[in-house]
């Protein structure tokens, strides 16, 4: 079945005017390096996206060897690379080399392809960076969970406690840099188990006890609380399917605008936004001055918009008709395009058609009666703007291949969980001969 998947996929790759690539690659639990492929195509007036590939990268991962495994499984399968116009990965060295990365790579094969940096990835390296004080707040943090969560014992006894406390968690979560919402989940929950965790603490007579009764260390951490559940959800909008680059910029836009405000906002002594800090400034009473922290607070704000400045440098402002072409100009246009997109704005059967369906199936959809603007509009919004499904595929990858099946080769278990495609059973029953009666 999965054999029948994937040439039902490399036909319709082939039959679609352009498409696009995203990939990463994982090591697995036997220590094999795997590279894991996605696609996107135009199928019957839409875009479809699907698993290409898994394969295993026998010696190293650098961006030669990636695009090397990349390249064969391309020419065997009889897909042009004149063809690629998108190719997503993570900022790696080997994916971003100025020569011999994957990237490069594949644009001295592939002249139309347009590299993009997984946004996602993006968005975490720019909320990575703190102040001092706050990092200081957040690595004690990391100490106290892994006091109790690294050891069985006090697992248990702190489990015990915060059951005869009635708290609404029994057990902590650690935190673990490879996961895109570890640090918010991580403090969420120390916050509000801080109780349990100064009780406990104090029985055991450790030092981290004193941190948990010091008024600006837990107003730090009720801000940090607050900005990683932002981001976290910053995070989450830029996840799913069926995303482009134009809406996941806009998301991020929205965001750094918002990032403006609460700078604005905290620079004056105003956190009404940030509920878990308000909350606590609002019980600690009046005899506490929490300025520097506001001081803190506003330079580590204004410290994420700069690094999502830097993260996020394009400008699609340009492409405002691709979004909404019914009321948006396009000057930079040709004079024949701008006069194709006066007949589109014109038309009210494609408007209705416009607020009915997807943004990418509405420009599919019009490939014959408008070629050129849909060839411009269809090369943005056909590349993958994340890897998230990679990563998704990754933690199927984990179910599929344990300890006990260590040495499988996945990719037709891979490829029948992850695909989309359905195997034609019945031309697979009619090639198989039944077993005669005697």
């Amino acid at each position: 079945m999965s054999n029948d998947i994937r040439e039902q996929l490399i036909e319709f790759v082939k039959k679609s005017p352009y498409y696009a690539l995203h990939l990463d690659e994982s090591t697995d639990i036997a220590g094999q390096a795997q590279l894991l492929t996605y696609v996107r195509y135009l199928r019957d007036k839409a875009i479809e996206e699907d698993v290409l590939f898994c394969r295993p990268l026998q010696l190293h991962t650098t961006g030669e060897a990636i695009f090397n495994v990349l390249n064969i499984f391309i020419l065997e399968n009889g897909l042009a690379w004149d063809r690629c116009v998108g190719l997503c990965t993570d900022g790696a060295q080997a994916m971003t080399g100025r020569e011999r990365g994957l990237a490069a790579r594949v644009q001295q094969v592939a002249p139309l392809v347009k590299w993009t940096h997984c946004m996602v990835h993006r968005e975490a390296l720019a909320a990575k960076k703190m102040p001092v004080l706050f990092d200081s707040v957040l690595n004690q943090s990391v100490k106290m969970i892994n006091l109790i969560k690294s050891r069985p014992l006090n697992s248990r006894l702190f489990g015990v406690l915060c059951q005869e406390m009635g708290s609404g968690h029994e057990q902590l979560l650690l935190h673990t840099e490879v996961r895109w919402l570890s640090r918010g989940r991580v403090l969420q929950r120390l916050y509000e188990l801080r109780e349990g965790v100064k009780w406990f603490f104090t029985e055991i007579k450790s030092d981290l006890a004193r941190h948990l009764d010091d008024t600006m260390w837990l107003a730090s951490l009720s801000y940090l609380v607050d900005i990683f559940d932002r981001l976290n959800g910053l995070n989450l909008s830029l996840q799913g399917r069926g995303t482009h680059i134009l809406l996941l910029a806009d998301k991020v836009h929205a965001f750094t605008q918002k990032l403006d405000l609460w700078h604005g906002r905290i620079s004056r002594g105003n956190c009404d936004m940030f509920p878990s800090l308000a909350d606590f400034i609002t019980d600690a009473g009046t005899s506490h001055d929490f300025s520097s922290l506001f001081q803190s607070a506003s330079e580590h704000l204004s410290a994420i918009r700069k690094q999502f400045a830097t993260y996020f440098k394009e400008d699609y402002r340009s492409f405002a008709w691709v979004r909404d072409p019914f009321v948006c100009t396009a000057n930079e246009l040709s004079i024949d395009m701008q006069e194709q997109l006066i007949e589109l704005k014109s038309d009210s059967r494609l408007k209705e058609l416009f607020n009915s369906c997807p943004l990418s199936s509405f420009w599919a959809g019009l490939m014959q009666e408008y070629p050129e603007l849909c060839d411009v509009a269809l090369k943005i919004l056909l590349p993958f703007a994340s890897t998230y499904l990679c990563e998704a595929g990754f933690s199927k990858m984990t179910a599929l291949k344990t300890k006990y099946r260590n040495r499988a080769q996945i990719e037709d278990d891979l490829r029948l969980c992850l695909s989309n495609i359905e195997p034609r059973i019945g031309d697979l029953c009619k090639a198989k001969q039944a077993q005669v009666s005697h």
